[in-house]
């Protein structure tokens, strides 16, 4: 709701300083359709060429993350150090009895009880594996914790494409904008022969290129990428969460400590509370027993 306002915003300024400010708008949406085709066209092709058709698919898809934010809500922070409490708690209890819910989350009892992270592939596999290799004597936590880390650069280099997709497309905007104009100032050099007032229109309207590369980098597209990309960098704490956690297991911590260590972790207006998450692991441990 805040991007849609956002955008409306934009619109309403910059359109209703111009008009307040005695413009016109006839020789602009005159002109938009010729120039939306040649600076959006182009647009357009230059992001065809560069991505591949799963980046292209990704792009669009991410898109909607602009307008709905971050995956991951504060509840779904109390879930998962709720999960790895549980899978902790087994581990040390029963290490066995873990590799049935590691092997197959999908059928886990433990796991189907949170059926949004459930349903997140890489949060899943990121913490069945990093089980099973502690299972497997793969302890060094210093070893297991830069293997984290690197998996999770890699995912958030893989995450940001449709991002920097985006940032490079408002980045050659101007530009285009330039292209369009050009075209209109050859355009308006073929007909120098006109009287002034005719000139000046065609002028104006080369002009509207200009604007428009530059409006819509600025005003729509670069903001689309930056928000992207801080949504992106938002649902990446939710993976931190589980490193943090892990680790700290392998550090032989108190599995109470280790819950809380993820919990510090979690950046204030997503962490629960003290005790929010200790009356959500009571009922956990009533449920278990």
């Amino acid at each position: 709701m805040i991007g849609i306002f956002g955008i409306a915003m934009i619109f309403v300024m910059v359109f209703g300083g111009y008009l307040a400010a005695g413009g016109h708008m006839g020789i602009i949406l005159k002109s938009l359709p010729f120039e939306l085709m040649i600076i959006g066209g182009a647009a357009v092709g230059a992001f065809l060429i560069a991505n591949d058709k799963a980046a292209i698919k990704a792009t669009l898809r991410d898109l909607r993350k602009v307008f709905k934010g971050p995956v991951w809500q504060p509840g779904d922070y109390r879930d998962l150090l709720c999960l790895l409490f549980e899978l902790i708690r087994l581990a040390r209890q029963n290490a066995v009895a873990l590799e049935e819910h590691i092997e197959a989350p999908a059928t886990s009892e433990i796991f189907n009880r949170y059926p949004r992270i459930l349903a997140d592939h890489e949060a899943v596999e990121l913490i069945c594996d990093t089980l099973r290799s502690a299972s497997m004597n793969y302890d060094d936590p210093h070893q297991v914790e830069e293997v984290l880390q690197k998996r999770m650069e890699t995912n958030m280099q893989h995450a940001m494409h449709s991002s920097h997709a985006l940032q490079t497309v408002a980045d050659a905007l101007p530009a285009l904008g330039i292209v369009a104009a050009v075209l209109g100032v050859i355009k308006t050099m073929g007909s120098i022969d006109q009287p002034p007032e005719i000139l000046g229109k065609m002028i104006g309207g080369a002009l509207v290129g200009t604007f428009l590369g530059v409006f819509l980098a600025y005003g729509m597209v670069g903001p689309f990428a930056n928000r992207l990309k801080a949504v992106i960098e938002e649902d990446a704490h939710f993976y931190q969460l589980i490193r943090e956690v892990l680790v700290a297991n392998l550090h032989n911590h108190a599995t109470n400590i280790c819950i809380e260590v993820g919990r510090q972790n979690t950046p204030h207006h997503v962490r629960p509370s003290f005790g929010e998450l200790e009356d959500a692991l009571k009922t956990v441990k009533q449920e278990a027993a």
